[in-house]
């Protein structure tokens, strides 16, 4: 259950914590919300965008069924970071993901960093330039990819890419303007990506949902971050589509309680390393 932090590449200054630059949610450019379903062939189609293989640094985890790996890509005047976790055969996934959300079949996830301040217009188009063939999960984050956290639990895999610009707690008053909307300093958005070995019916992958974010939520609490999470946040918990199937995903289920407590211990060193780098950056 240990966290395993992956520090290659030397990280962004940051200034302060109270601001950072995370696309903001209902803008295009945002890594959260879902807009198409791995089931919709739009963001799909084979040849709809050139494929761009980005340069692979090689794998940095891998499971009986899948491996991690990490590619780096030089834009916008950046040399950017991306994961991508691919999967073997017989794997499906619940995701808020803006390329493959929904519940569909699954061969990859690619979370990929972006310049502080993204503003391109077809995101998922930039997404499914990078990622390969076939059904899988695109995300976007404009925190330090290459930081990563990992834990695991009785067979749970999680990874977290963390960034804690702006902590948002999700039931805000009506009127109050948005603090995504501050200027554009540090990055932001909490990526979380799940992978179970065993099969779950919708509605134990739903709860599974749920339960990943109640996770995530504990940890920043106890790392004293005043929020539930950031704005743009996304999820993605991938399980075996064959054999029996598990009917529940809460946290005191069998493998709900392993998917919380591996994703409270990713998020939770997440959050310390965000915490640890901009207090150094205040100091320095």
């Amino acid at each position: 259950m240990t966290p395993d932090r992956h520090d290659e590449g030397a990280a962004e200054p940051h200034p302060v914590r109270a601001v950072n630059p995370s696309p903001h949610p209902g803008h295009p450019g945002s890594p959260g919300n879902p807009t198409s379903h791995p089931g919709n062939p739009s963001p799909h189609v084979e040849d709809a965008v050139p494929y761009r293989a980005p340069q692979r640094e090689g794998v940095v985890g891998s499971g009986p069924a899948w491996t991690l790996g990490l590619s780096r890509r030089q834009e916008d005047g950046a040399r950017l970071a991306s994961l991508l976790w691919e999967f073997g055969p017989g794997w499906r996934a619940v995701s808020s993901a803006m390329v493959g959300g929904g519940i569909g079949p699954l061969r990859w996830v690619l979370n990929a960093q972006v310049i502080g301040g993204y503003s391109r217009m077809d995101p998922v188009n930039h997404l499914l330039e990078m990622a390969p063939r076939g059904p899988g999960v695109g995300m976007l984050t404009a925190a330090s990819v290459d930081r990563f956290t990992r834990a695991e639990d009785g067979g749970v895999e999680a990874v977290a890419t963390v960034g804690l610009r702006v902590p948002t707690w999700a039931a805000a008053p009506d009127g109050v303007p948005d603090p995504e909307l501050a200027p554009m300093y540090l990055p932001g958005t909490i990526n979380i990506i799940v992978a179970v070995p065993v099969a779950m019916s919708d509605a134990a992958l739903v709860n599974a949902v749920m339960t990943v974010t109640e996770a995530k939520t504990q940890a920043l609490a106890e790392e004293g971050f005043p929020g539930t999470g950031t704005a743009s946040d996304a999820v993605c918990v991938a399980v075996r589509d064959a054999g029996p199937q598990e009917l529940f995903g809460g946290p005191r289920s069998l493998w709900g309680a392993r998917v919380a407590r591996a994703v409270h211990d990713a998020v939770r060193q997440g959050a310390r390393d965000w915490f640890d780098r901009d207090r150094l950056a205040t100091l320095g």
